[in-house]
């Protein structure tokens, strides 16, 4: 049985009026909640980073979340606080996955 891509939904800076969602750093501060400490960091090593299942990218030129539809399983909570901030501001989701880096690149045939 072949494993499933999971669903991700693009969650972009943009209102469904057109107009550029603020503050600019919205992205940023969003998938900065999702962020956990490393592991294993501690002490002055220990470091932030983003989620697998909630990060910042940019699609164009438009600040985009990229919110993985396995935190619905994992965290239930957390995927609707995400989902409920999207729609209590209006912006744009768009469900689709994205395309692993390798995607398009042609294989050497033996």
């Amino acid at each position: 049985m072949a494993e499933t891509i999971p669903t991700e939904y693009f969650i972009q800076g943009v209102t469904k009026s057109g107009r550029t969602f603020r503050p600019s750093d919205w992205c940023e501060r969003l998938c900065g909640v999702m962020s956990a400490f490393g592991p294993g960091a501690k002490g002055p090593n220990a470091r932030l980073q983003y989620s697998v299942y909630v990060r910042p990218t940019m699609l164009g030129n438009i600040k985009t979340v990229i919110l993985d539809s396995r935190l619905r399983d994992i965290e239930p909570m957390a995927f609707d606080f995400v989902m409920n901030f999207a729609k209590d501001n209006d912006l744009l989701v768009t469900e689709a996955c994205e395309l692993p880096p390798h995607h398009g690149t042609q294989t050497k045939q033996a």
